[in-house]
């Protein structure tokens, strides 16, 4: 018969072993286990010193390659847009500092620059476009007829390409009497504010997308929207650039990406993901000058960019023709770029295309 003292003896039994085997195995494995922590974290810190080490050499890389292209942005674009004028359109979320910046290297490639036009959350805003709709339909002369499957954007967007640019140099700086009234009207309407004299038409466009990607139920709708208004300034004058940041996702709320994803937009509409880097912004004036000829391109380093910059090429030799090309290398997550010779093959300025119009309307 199993009496108590029997159950009592197998219990301190089992506890007894328990704190037995416990004694002797952190006695036994205390050295392996601590000296396997200590290696691993010894390994980890050499790994993270190393990685560290990188993107210091990576940072002083960058730093130093963009103080060259900064030394160097005189001559890599002058003289590249003389003779044209460049309108300055904003985005809500644009950067001031990219748009100043870039200002300045444009007035370094002999460009003037009409205005700047600051385009409100209100006019991209999908709930209240039935007031762009009827300020459109407004102000828009009587023989000037949007396509059937013209959005709002689309519609905006063409009746400011009529009041703001032109596709004929001789008539850049002139305003156009069939728009007069025009971004008066949006102005007090609150979907625009306008410094400069816009009215008096540019021949080139640079337009600056967002910093951030737009988010929520109606970022695709949004980011469409700015890709209605740069492809209708496109069509309206001698060239368009979308500038701004890269975004890493090339989410469906960034508008480079969805310029870039717009097959027939993005044959006409070059993008620069680079503006807020001084290669980016002689990216953007090669863009235009790029324009003038008829071709567009998407550059820069982010998803879907052909090229950082586009191939440039002089008619003839000039003192800054050493400079005049970049030459870009990878160097880790950032593109190097360091001026080398450009070719002379081709002819330059070429002769400014014929683009189509957006909508029919009066000469501009």
């Amino acid at each position: 018969m199993i009496d108590f003292r029997y159950h009592l003896v197998s219990i301190v039994a089992i506890f007894l072993a328990l704190a037995v085997g416990i004694v002797l195995g952190t006695t036994l494995l205390q050295g392996p286990a601590v000296k396997s922590i200590e290696e691993v974290t010894a390994g980890l810190t050499a790994s993270n010193d190393e990685l560290r080490a990188q993107i210091d050499t990576l940072r002083g890389r960058e730093a130093a390659n963009d103080q060259f292209i900064i030394s160097s942005t005189a001559d890599l674009v002058a003289g590249d847009l003389t003779g044209q004028r460049v309108l300055l359109v904003e985005s809500p979320g644009s950067s001031n500092a990219v748009r100043e910046a870039s200002e300045q290297v444009l007035d370094q490639a002999g460009a003037e620059v009409s205005g700047r036009v600051a385009l409100s959350e209100k006019f991209f805003d999908p709930k209240t476009k039935g007031v762009l709709d009827g300020l459109v339909n407004q102000l828009k002369p009587v023989n000037m007829v949007f396509p059937a499957t013209a959005t709002s954007w689309d519609r905006a967007a063409a009746l400011l390409a009529a009041t703001l640019v032109t596709t004929d140099q001789a008539q850049g700086g002139t305003p156009n009497p069939a728009t007069a009234d025009v971004l008066s009207t949006f102005e007090a309407g609150g979907l625009l504010t306008a410094e400069g004299d816009p009215v008096k038409r540019a021949t080139l466009v640079v337009m600056f997308a967002p910093e951030r990607a737009y988010e929520g139920e109606n970022a695709e709708t949004q980011a469409g929207a700015i890709v209605s208004v740069a492809d209708g300034l496109d069509v309206g004058s001698q060239g368009a650039v979308l500038a701004g940041m890269a975004d890493p996702a090339a989410s469906p709320g960034d508008a480079i990406s969805a310029v870039r994803d717009e097959g027939e937009v993005s044959k006409r509409v070059s993008t620069v993901d680079t503006a807020d880097m001084p290669v980016g912004r002689v990216a953007i004036v090669y863009s235009l000058r790029e324009q003038t000829s008829g071709r567009a391109g998407q550059y820069g380093v982010g998803k879907g960019a052909s090229a950082p910059v586009p191939a440039v090429t002089s008619a003839t030799p000039s003192p800054h023709d050493h400079v005049r090309e970049l030459t870009c290398l990878p160097a880790g997550p950032v593109a190097c770029c360091t001026p080398s010779p450009a070719p002379r093959s081709a002819p330059w300025p070429p002769a400014p295309p014929t683009r189509r119009s957006p909508a029919t309307g009066p000469p501009t």
